[in-house]
C-alpha cells in the first residue's frame, strides 16, 4: 500500500507521461486522461487487488477494471506501465503502427491488463455486467469494476445495462463516471445534459458515491472504499467523480479543447513545468 503523498507523485508522473505520450505521437486524448489520472493510480496502486505479472484474461481470482472510454489510453497505459505490467520504456511506442500502445486499447498484440477493445462508447458496462455476473457463477468474491465518461453516458446501451444490473441485483460491481462535464464538441450540458444523474442511478436500483473532488487522491481514496464497502448488499454501486478535464496543467483544464488534441512541442515545456518529475521519464 502507498501513502497517499506517494500516490499523487505517482499521479504526477503519469501526467508526465500522459503530455509527453500523445505530444511525442502528435495525436491522442490528453484532457480526460489528464482528468482521472489520480483515480486511476488509487486504483491500481491501492484499491484494487489483482497481480499485473501474473495476468489472465479470465479474471478470475482477482478484481477486473473495463474501461468503457477507450480513447483515454494514455492514462491507462502509463499507469498499467508504473504499476508492471509492462516496461516503462514501452510507453514510447505511443500509437506507432503494429505496436500493441494502440490509440485505443486492442487485445490483438496480447497486452496485459487489456481484456476488451475499447473505444466504441456505450459497451463497458455491459461487458462488466456479463464479468459481474461470471464471478457469480463461479463464487469469486472480487469485485469488477467500470470506467465511463459521462458524454458516453448519452449512449442508450449504458442505461439498458444500468436497468439489468439493477434489477438483478449485481452487487459485485462498481462503475466510475468521469463526471468533469466535458465532451469533444462542448460541455455534456450544451450537448444533451444528464440532469440528475445521481438520481437516474438511484431509480435504476443502484447506490450512489458521489466524489466531490476527483483531483483530490484522499478524496479518491475514501470515495472508493465507501463503494467498495457498498458492494455485496443487493445492489450495484455507481460512483460520481468529479474531475477536471485537464487536471494539473493551468492552460489546458476546464476546456474540452484538449480532449482529442494535443500540445504543440513549443507547449510541452511549460506544460511539464508544472509538473516536476518524480519517478523519472521514460
Amino acid at each position: 500500500m502507498k501513502t497517499t503523498a506517494e500516490l499523487q507523485q505517482i499521479a504526477t508522473q503519469v501526467r508526465r507521461d500522459i503530455l509527453r505520450m500523445t505530444t511525442n505521437a502528435k495525436s491522442g486524448h490528453p484532457g480526460g486522461s489528464l482528468g482521472t489520472a489520480d483515480w486511476f493510480v488509487a486504483m491500481n496502486f491501492n484499491l484494487m487487488d489483482f497481480d499485473p505479472k501474473n495476468f489472465t484474461m479470465s479474471g478470475e481470482g482477482e478484481d477486473m477494471l473495463f474501461v468503457s472510454q477507450g480513447h483515454i489510453t494514455p492514462v491507462i497505459y502509463s499507469t498499467m506501465a508504473r504499476r508492471g505490467y509492462f516496461p516503462v520504456s514501452e510507453l514510447n511506442t505511443f500509437r506507432k503502427f503494429g505496436t500493441r500502445l494502440q490509440g485505443h486499447p486492442s487485445t490483438e498484440h496480447g497486452l496485459p491488463g487489456i481484456r476488451m477493445a475499447s473505444g466504441s462508447l456505450g459497451q463497458g458496462l455491459s461487458v462488466g455486467v456479463g464479468a459481474a455476473l461470471g464471478k457469480k457463477m463461479t463464487g469469486d468474491k472480487h469485485l469488477v469494476y467500470t470506467m465511463h465518461g459521462d458524454g458516453e453516458l448519452e449512449e442508450g446501451q449504458i442505461w439498458e445495462a444500468a436497468m439489468f444490473a439493477g434489477a438483478k441485483h449485481v452487487d459485485n460491481l462498481i462503475a466510475t463516471v468521469d463526471y468533469n462535464n466535458q465532451q469533444i464538441d462542448a460541455t455534456v450540458d450544451e450537448v444533451m445534459t444528464l440532469g440528475d444523474l445521481k438520481a437516474k442511478f438511484e431509480s435504476f436500483l443502484w447506490k450512489v458515491v458521489v466524489i466531490d473532488n476527483g483531483n483530490d487522491m484522499q478524496q479518491v481514496l475514501d470515495g472508493m472504499a465507501t463503494a467498495k464497502a457498498m458492494s455485496g448488499q443487493g445492489s450495484p454501486v455507481c460512483v460520481l467523480l468529479k474531475t477536471k478535464m485537464g487536471f494539473g496543467v493551468d492552460f489546458m483544464q476546464d476546456t474540452n479543447k484538449y480532449h482529442g488534441s494535443v500540445l504543440s512541442a513549443d507547449d510541452l515545456p511549460k506544460a511539464l513545468a508544472q509538473l516536476p518529475e518524480t519517478l523519472g521519464d521514460f
